[in-house]
């Protein structure tokens, strides 16, 4: 089965050492951000950008033709910075500027951006890609994935549990180097590492679709 076959049916595929060249290019432009930070977003990063464009982009289009990185975060669990999150879907995207626009609604700002909910079939037709800066195994909080939730539709909040309770879930361990691309509307989570140590992800979403004038792409 091809990994574009994997992802369709199941909604998550790892990609061994994908990223293993690009590494140190990575650590590079990511050098200046604090280590102890749980969470960072990524905006207006020159070198980073360039990468996620570029041989990370590539990556993602082999899976999504005319991917374009539309959104970046780093997230890291230590022992100063252990956290949960408990099973959700990711319905939102950065944009530029506020314009009401049909079908996209539910305003919030996020670490000064402003984030909207788009019609669902956006998110469906985008990708995510966690890009491992450092080995995560089954001890050090690895993302949780509930295969096949991303062909359900936009799950209501209170449907989440039963939804989980009826699907095969896995943990998404990997190497430094690996690349986990899941389909953005999956069904996911993450518990508290159990034994912290340094866990960076970079995670990118990705989407091929240009959005409805006037609004746009807040962009990496």
């Amino acid at each position: 089965m091809s990994l574009a076959t994997t992802l369709a049916k199941e909604g998550a595929v790892r990609l061994d050492r994908a990223a293993l060249a690009l590494l140190p290019a990575l650590e590079a432009a990511l050098a200046d951000l604090a280590p102890d930070r749980a969470g960072i977003r990524l905006w207006d990063r020159a070198p980073l950008a360039a990468l996620l464009d570029g041989p990370i982009g590539e990556i993602a289009r082999t899976l999504l033709p005319g991917a374009q990185p539309v959104r970046a975060l780093l997230f890291n669990k230590t022992a100063e910075t252990n956290w949960a999150l408990g099973w959700h879907q990711d319905r939102t995207i950065a944009v530029r500027a506020r314009h009401d626009v049909p079908g996209f609604g539910a305003w919030t700002v996020k670490s000064g951006t402003l984030h909207v909910e788009p019609l669902f079939a956006l998110i469906e037709r985008m990708l995510t890609l966690r890009v491992h800066l450092d080995s995560v195994d089954a001890d050090n909080a690895p993302l949780l994935v509930a295969l096949g939730t991303h062909r359900l539709g936009r799950i209501e909040d209170g449907a989440i549990a039963a939804t989980v309770a009826g699907a095969p879930t896995i943990a998404c361990t990997a190497d430094a180097g690996d690349v986990w691309a899941y389909a953005t509307p999956i069904l996911h989570a993450s518990d508290m590492a159990r034994s912290p140590g340094a866990r960076r992800v970079l995670q990118v979403d990705y989407s091929a679709d240009t959005l409805p004038p006037p609004l746009a792409w807040r962009g990496v």
